[in-house]
């Protein structure tokens, strides 16, 4: 454990040599989802590789570049491309990012992901604020974690996603005339889609939608006491009746239509965080 204290420590200083400091607001953008960036005031860009002990995104919509700039009267770091335990890596390292972001400050953090539409009322394009989840991930990034200087490590989770920050966000949606829906997200392993009957089992339990991130993410989040907000963009619709095959140019098309409007979505929330 103090061995990962260090690292993070790495990591931070490193990126404060490089003007990374200041920031309140984190952002993890997901699958397809990168042009929030254009609305910022870049200030740095640095590639994940460069970075002390940060691994190295392996998906091609993931750009895998750290970012810092201003929005209006906020300084905002954006994570340019996360990572997923389908890449092999531990959860340790998936969520690395989120412990460093936290040793620069930050004080809020929103999370983006692309997800595919458990709910037959969800439909290709739809945004969805993220209410709860369901983890069907088979490993969890706070084992082994029990150095008292990351947090308890028996996390509470009865409210993973920050109340206050959701409601922003549900304010601007509905300023900007957009249709932000509610829902809870399972995630799985991947990275293999899902079955008729894997689809037909996870609306059984609850699920809205389904993805392959987020979670782990969600969970440190709670460790370090960062309070977070999440959205989906829904790219394809799991009606397990009507199932039609789909591929990841596919769902990055889809997610790349939506972008735009998430960017800007996140942008006013953003701008209205103290």
């Amino acid at each position: 454990m103090e061995r990962m204290l260090e690292k993070i420590t790495d990591a931070a200083d490193y990126l404060k040599m490089k003007g990374f400091t200041g920031a309140g607001v984190g952002v993890v953008l997901g699958t397809g989802l990168g042009s929030f960036v254009s609305q910022l005031e870049v200030e740095h860009k640095i590639s994940y590789q460069d970075i002390p002990h940060f691994p190295h995104s392996t998906v091609e919509s993931h750009k895998g570049q750290l970012i810092i700039g201003r929005l209006g009267a906020q300084k905002v770091i954006v994570l340019q491309g996360r990572f997923h335990y389908y890449d092999a890596y531990s959860m340790q390292q998936i969520t690395f990012p989120v412990r460093v972001l936290k040793a620069l400050g930050i004080q809020n953090l929103l999370l983006s992901n692309a997800a595919g539409g458990l709910n037959p009322g969800f439909k290709k394009g739809d945004l969805v604020l993220l209410d709860d989840h369901i983890n069907l991930l088979p490993e969890n990034p706070l084992r082994g974690l029990n150095d008292p200087a990351f947090g308890n490590r028996f996390v509470d989770m009865s409210c993973p996603y920050d109340y206050a920050l959701g409601q922003q966000l549900m304010t601007h949606a509905a300023r900007l005339s957009l249709n932000l829906k509610k829902g809870v997200y399972a995630a799985v392993m991947g990275p293999n889609l899902e079955t008729r009957a894997e689809y037909r089992y996870l609306r059984s339990i609850g699920a809205d939608m389904v993805g392959m991130s987020t979670v782990p993410e969600v969970i440190v989040a709670g460790h370090i006491g960062l309070p977070c907000a999440a959205i989906s963009v829904i790219t394809d619709e799991c009606d397990p009746d009507n199932l039609v095959p789909v591929s990841i140019q596919e769902i990055i098309e889809v997610a790349g239509k939506a972008d735009a409007v998430l960017s800007r979505l996140m942008a006013a929330a953003i701008g209205s965080l103290s």
